[in-house]
């Protein structure tokens, strides 16, 4: 194994605003600490929450420009390196990590826990927000949530395309509002990476996914695994669809991306026939890119007993079901293609007008890492 340098390329990012934010730079390899390894960076996805903390797009309250902060203050700290679903290989480890993890191929749990419970993430925060993430060529991180992927038919950028911040999202998406085996399921914002996880979460726990999104890319869902794809242009005749798809049958669940004025839609989908349920209606929304106000009656939520869900992050006990899923091979990537990490202004920009091919993931692969790990995977424009 060849020496660690000193230091490293990163992109880092130095304050809230545009791309301009984002400055290639030589910093220092870090160390790995106590209970870390130190990984030598070769994917690391980008999720949207990478240009929305960047752009101050988290408020929770009127007119404020800030990112994360449950924890009751900010954690976004500039100078900051983004990136939190990072592949890579182990190349030391710090005290107390045994040295047979050098050399293991893994995939990073990228929450920044507040405490050691399996079952619940209150105060979600994660590397690439509240300490630097994998837009770099080496990264430290915590030992016991790098998880070792050996699955060979995987390749690195693969499978940095099934991170954590887009599948245990989706996971926990259903398992906060209890979806079981049977159950109809409205996927929303079904291209992206929380919507691709979600229709093969479903089907792994024998759900039923409906996806809402555009004709164009129906095809593709549909062999991913949704049952029906709604075309998300024509809202004005979509509950007819839906109870065409069904059979007549509400949705069980609502698992949202979207938000905004489409809320009152998703609700009338699974009202419309309350003595046809068996279980309460179920919204779970973890995102707001159709717009972060909804009106909502209220008489609509409390008469007719819609459970409505929050959902940020999850749990370890979610990632580690993930994680096995994963290396076993039960769930697909969904990669749409690859950027050099020193042309991740591109890939910003590109995401932000992805048309209506984009289906899945980008990835970000450094750039001595290019010829292996992200030249197969490159885009046309790339």
């Amino acid at each position: 194994m060849s020496k660690i340098p000193e230091t490293m390329k990163a992109m880092v990012l130095t304050g809230h605003g545009g791309t301009d934010k984002l400055e290639y730079q030589e910093v220092p390899v870090p160390e790995p600490g106590a209970g870390q390894v130190l990984v030598q960076v070769t994917a690391t996805a980008k999720n949207n929450t990478d240009r929305k903390a960047r752009e101050g797009l988290y408020p929770t309250k009127k007119g404020e420009m800030t990112s994360f902060q449950m924890g009751g203050k900010p954690t976004l700290e500039f100078p900051r390196i983004q990136g939190a679903d990072i592949v890579g290989r182990v190349v030391a480890v710090g005290e107390g990590v045994s040295g047979s993890r050098i050399g293991e191929r893994g995939l990073l749990d990228f929450n920044l826990y507040a405490n050691e419970r399996t079952d619940i993430n209150l105060t979600p925060d994660y590397y690439g927000h509240g300490a630097d993430g994998g837009f770099a060529e080496y990264v430290a991180l915590p030992s016991d949530q790098f998880h070792h992927i050996p699955n060979p038919d995987l390749a690195d950028a693969e499978l940095a395309s099934m991170g954590m911040c887009s599948y245990q999202t989706a996971f926990h998406m259903l398992t906060s509002a209890n979806v079981q085996a049977g159950e109809h399921v409205l996927v929303t914002g079904a291209s992206g990476g929380v919507g691709t996880a979600l229709i093969q979460l479903c089907r792994i726990i024998g759900a039923i996914p409906y996806a809402l999104s555009q004709k164009s890319k129906a095809d593709s869902l549909l062999d991913l695994g949704a049952e029906v794809v709604l075309d998300r242009s024509d809202m004005d005749t979509f509950l007819d669809r839906v109870k065409e798809a069904t059979g007549g049958q509400p949705l069980d669940a609502v698992m949202d991306l979207v938000g905004g004025e489409m809320t009152d839609y998703f609700i009338d989908a699974m009202i419309f026939d309350m003595n046809a349920r068996h279980t309460y209606p179920r919204l779970s929304i973890a995102g707001a890119s159709g717009g972060n106000i909804s009106e909502i009656l209220w008489t609509r939520i409390y008469l007719y007993q819609v459970q409505i869900f929050g959902v940020s992050h999850g749990t370890r006990e979610e990632a580690a079901q993930l994680m096995t899923w994963i290396g076993d091979g039960h769930l697909k990537p969904v990669l749409h293609g690859a950027f050099r990490l020193s042309e991740l202004h591109k890939a910003e920009d590109y995401f932000v007008h992805r048309g209506s091919n984009y289906l899945g993931k980008i990835v970000i692969v450094p750039d001595e890492q290019w010829q292996e790990h992200g030249q197969p995977f490159a885009l046309e424009a790339n």
